[in-house]
């Protein structure tokens, strides 16, 4: 019995110093920093693994080193050109010094966040609606380089930062249309008159070669013949092309008819067709 009592006895304090030893006990995980305060003063970081608290003495706060993504609520911003939209962003930020962020802010998440807000009315209140539709990527860099630059006193990185949707009222969309439609017509209008160009080019080019063999002109006048065939039941009455240069040479040119007003000379009347279509 005696022998049970003192078993008994020694083993009690050992099992409350068990007890202390696992109140004691920490495991920090890779991706985790831990900062230790010894009666409410800062004495270092733990890095991952076991880690071992002197129990009631020493305290110790996880903070996770982890790329942490936020969503900036929808922000009602007017641009410098006195537009008013609803922009969304998101926010990618983490940890680089779970010191600061413990020591520095009461709450590293909330305060970013908010600070993101803040940061993202004021950028988008410094540019024009044009350049926040077409020049996002460099809206992005300059929110993400501002909101860093605040929260780098926290021991905070900010990675990126994306718009992520603009709402435009409609009469705004509305516009937007109109001038992408007129932006439109207007490159189609440069294309045909380019068209055109080019194609004025061509049969000047053509005329040039006609001129310089006269049978070349017969030819083409016998294709046109062809292709007029091709394209039903027609009856044509093909004319020399000599013949129509012996009556062209003969009609009274303008002197003429300034000369001899009374002579019957009425207007110019068009020459026999090349070829007709009955």
């Amino acid at each position: 019995m005696t022998n049970l009592t003192g078993f008994i006895s020694a083993l009690v304090p050992a099992a409350i110093l068990f007890l202390l030893f696992l109140s004691g006990v920490r495991i920090v995980n890779e991706y985790q920093n831990g900062v230790v305060f010894r009666l409410g003063r800062f004495v270092g970081l733990k890095r991952a693994g076991f880690r071992w608290l002197i129990p009631f003495v020493e305290r110790m706060v996880i903070i996770d080193l982890r790329t942490v993504a936020r969503d900036v609520p929808p922000q009602d911003v007017i641009t410098r050109d006195n537009v008013s939209v609803k922009v969304s962003a998101v926010v990618y930020f983490r940890v680089i010094h779970a010191d600061k962020a413990v020591l520095q802010v009461e709450d590293f998440l909330y305060a970013t966040s908010q600070l993101a807000q803040t940061t993202l009315r004021a950028i988008l209140g410094q540019v024009e609606l044009d350049q926040l539709l077409t020049e996002r990527d460099r809206v992005n860099r300059e929110i993400q380089r501002v909101l860093d630059s605040h929260t780098d006193p926290w021991g905070i990185k900010v990675s990126n930062v994306e718009v992520k949707h603009i709402d435009l009222p409609a009469e705004m969309q509305r516009a937007i249309a109109r001038q992408a439609e007129a932006e439109r017509e207007r490159r189609a209008k440069i294309i045909a008159a380019e068209g055109e160009h080019q194609a004025a080019e061509k049969l000047a080019m053509a005329a040039e070669v006609i001129s310089r063999n006269p049978a070349t002109l017969q030819l083409r006048y016998l294709q046109t013949l062809v292709e007029i065939t091709t394209g039903g039941n027609h009856t044509i009455l093909p004319i020399p092309l000599d013949l129509l240069r012996m009556v062209g040479m003969q009609r009274p040119t303008t002197a003429d008819r300034a000369e001899h007003p009374g002579d019957g000379y009425g207007a110019e009347e068009e020459g026999p067709p090349v070829g007709g279509l009955t």
